[in-house]
């Protein structure tokens, strides 16, 4: 996530502090951007010595932020080869899927509950930045950077952003069929309907209608998985 965005709502990303740890971080976030809004789309062969010269590092940081980017099954490493973007894995989608399920309906039933002024109102003023980019097919990378920032600070209102962390790890795979998904005529509008009823529910206290509007806000994306294979099937493993 574009980290000033971050910031900006008082929330912090996970940088190493040490120069080197930086740099590691710098490289592998904006290679997960580039993989997440399909700039490297599945098959891409990422070469080392093409990376260095992008990003003006050694190859170290390079290896390193590929270590982290297999972690989360974003690349596969062939030893004294190559490295390639990984096509889509639908068994890691449901699986990303039902940990953001369990987590954020549990995080919005906390929310409920609290006194959550402040955080509603960080919320719409959100939800308000991506109305205003929500109409532009080229500002499609900026409204999923602040759909994500959105729910980072759900987690964070009930101080659990080492939750958020865990997810995103988990969710590179549903991420871009999120971004393929994003394009289609009405969707970033019902995303923008899903922020709005949660957000609502918050204001209102209502633990059900929260949970409730969390969990179609959800479940729209994962319904396209096979139309978006059918659209897409050299992405999909």
């Amino acid at each position: 996530m574009n980290s000033s965005l971050a910031s900006s709502f008082g929330l912090t990303e996970p940088v190493n502090s040490n120069s080197s740890g930086a740099t590691v971080q710098r490289v592998y976030d904006d290679l997960r951007r580039r993989i997440i809004s399909m700039q490297l789309p599945p098959d891409t062969t990422l070469s080392r010595a093409e990376l260095t010269d992008t990003y003006q590092v050694s190859q170290t940081p390079i290896r390193e932020a590929m270590q982290l980017l297999k972690q989360e099954g974003l690349v596969r490493i062939y030893p004294q080869s190559k490295t390639v973007v990984t096509r889509i894995d639908v068994p890691q989608i449901h699986e990303a899927h039902f940990l953001r399920v369990a987590l954020e309906t549990e995080v919005v039933r906390r929310l409920a509950v609290l006194d959550n002024a402040q955080l509603v109102t960080r919320a719409r003023s959100i939800i308000r930045m991506q109305e205003a980019v929500a109409e532009d097919p080229d500002q499609l990378a900026v409204f999923q950077e602040l759909d994500e920032l959105f729910h980072q600070t759900l987690f964070a209102g009930v101080s659990r952003s080492g939750l958020h962390l865990l997810v995103r790890e988990r969710s590179g795979h549903l991420d871009r069929i999120r971004r393929l998904h994003l394009p289609e005529k009405g969707k970033a509008q019902g995303t923008l309907a899903g922020h709005v009823a949660i957000v609502d529910a918050l204001a209102a206290g209502s633990e059900d209608g929260a949970v409730k509007a969390m969990r179609d806000h959800l479940s729209r994306t994962i319904a396209k998985i096979e139309d978006l294979r059918g659209i897409y099937p050299d992405y999909f493993a």
